[in-house]
């Protein structure tokens, strides 16, 4: 563990709350990113982030001190930003069943006023955005930490707590999955 952080660990867990500030300013920029990757909603990302530091402030006698701190907590966060995709993925089933209409996210305005290739550039970012949200929470997850953030496979395996086999396949048929989700909405604009 850095021993800063071995530090600011100690001072909180011995009752000095400015001690755990000073870790959640290090670290808030850099999980609020990943996670804003994971849920796709900046609100969202700020709830999962400070669900994350209640989560850690709250567990911190049980932090062992066998990783470093930011991988203790950066491992909360992603599992609270998975559990998150996932409660949302069963209220939107829900609600697509209870509706006759589908669900479409609102369009950006914003980015129809930037012409030519920044217009492309943009529209191609939504479509792998919009395909992004159609995977599972798993499968987003690795595919995020990997080819979004370059994370090693040893590192995705410890922040996720699964085998490095386990992020492997994830990851593959993560990528299979959403070139097929962008392959066929390609052939949607086409048709």
């Amino acid at each position: 563990m850095n021993g800063d952080d071995h530090r600011l660990v100690t001072a909180s867990l011995a009752g000095d709350t400015r001690a755990f500030e000073a870790l959640v300013i290090r670290y808030q920029d850099r999980l609020f990113n990943t996670v804003f990757r994971l849920v796709d909603n900046a609100e969202d990302a700020r709830d999962v982030v400070q669900e994350a530091f209640l989560s850690a402030y709250q567990s911190l006698g049980s932090f062992k001190g066998d990783s470093l701190f930011f991988t203790w907590l950066y491992r909360i966060a992603i599992n609270s930003a998975i559990s998150m995709k996932r409660k949302q993925r069963a209220v939107v089933r829900l609600a697509s069943g209870l509706e006759s209409g589908t669900l479409a996210e609102p369009a950006d305005p914003s980015e129809s006023t930037r012409p030519g290739r920044a217009l492309e550039m943009a529209e191609e970012e939504r479509r792998v955005h919009e395909a992004l949200a159609r995977l599972s929470a798993e499968h987003r997850a690795v595919l995020v930490l990997k080819d979004m953030e370059g994370r090693k496979y040893e590192e995705i395996a410890e922040l996720l707590d699964v085998p490095i086999g386990t992020v492997r396949s994830r990851l593959h048929r993560a990528r299979l999955d959403l070139r097929d989700i962008l392959l066929q909405a390609e052939k949607d604009v086409e048709q």
